[in-house]
C-alpha cells in the first residue's frame, strides 16, 4: 500500500509543476516587451556577466549558482582563516552582493524605471519574473509570481 501513496504524491507534483520550466530550482525571467533587454549580473558596480533576452524569450537563473560564482569567499563553509592572494581577488564590501540589473536597451535614460534590479532573494522567493513595457509610463515594469509552497 505505501507504493500507492508514493505514486499519488509523485502524480501531484507532476500535475502542479510548470511544464514551461526546466526541472530544478530557479527563476524563469521572461522578456514580454517589444525590445531586447539585458540581464546584467553585477556585484556592486562591477559587471560580471550579461544575458541578452530577445522579445518573447526567457532565461532561467538560480540564486545559489550566482552567489557561488560571484561570492566564492562567502560560499565556503564558515571559518575565518586567510585565503591569501586568492581571497583578495574576491574581496567585496559586505553590502555588495550579486544582483541582476534589468537594462532596457531601448530606454530613454531621462525616465525613471519602476524596478531596475532583481535581488538574489527575488530569485529565491519567486518562480517567475515577467518584464514588460508599460506604455503609459514609457518604461519597463516587472511582475513577480510567487513560488507555490505545495500543490
Amino acid at each position: 500500500m505505501p507504493s500507492l501513496s508514493l505514486i499519488s504524491v509523485v502524480r501531484c507534483f507532476n500535475g502542479c509543476r510548470d511544464h514551461t520550466q526546466v526541472s530544478g530550482p530557479g527563476t524563469r525571467i521572461w522578456n514580454l516587451s517589444d525590445k531586447p533587454i539585458e540581464l546584467q549580473i553585477r556585484v556592486g558596480s562591477i559587471l560580471k556577466k550579461v544575458h541578452m533576452l530577445k522579445p518573447g524569450s526567457s532565461k532561467r537563473l538560480e540564486n545559489k549558482t550566482i552567489y557561488k560564482a560571484y561570492m566564492p569567499g562567502k560560499a565556503k563553509g564558515g571559518g575565518g582563516g586567510g585565503g591569501g592572494v586568492k581571497s583578495l581577488l574576491y574581496y567585496y564590501d559586505e553590502t555588495c552582493h550579486p544582483y541582476i540589473w534589468i537594462h532596457d536597451t531601448a530606454s530613454d535614460f531621462s525616465r525613471m524605471v519602476k524596478q531596475q534590479y532583481i535581488s538574489l532573494e527575488d530569485l529565491r522567493d519567486f518562480s517567475e519574473i515577467r518584464v514588460f513595457r508599460d506604455n503609459q509610463r514609457g518604461c519597463i515594469s516587472v511582475r513577480k509570481k510567487s513560488r507555490p509552497d505545495f500543490c
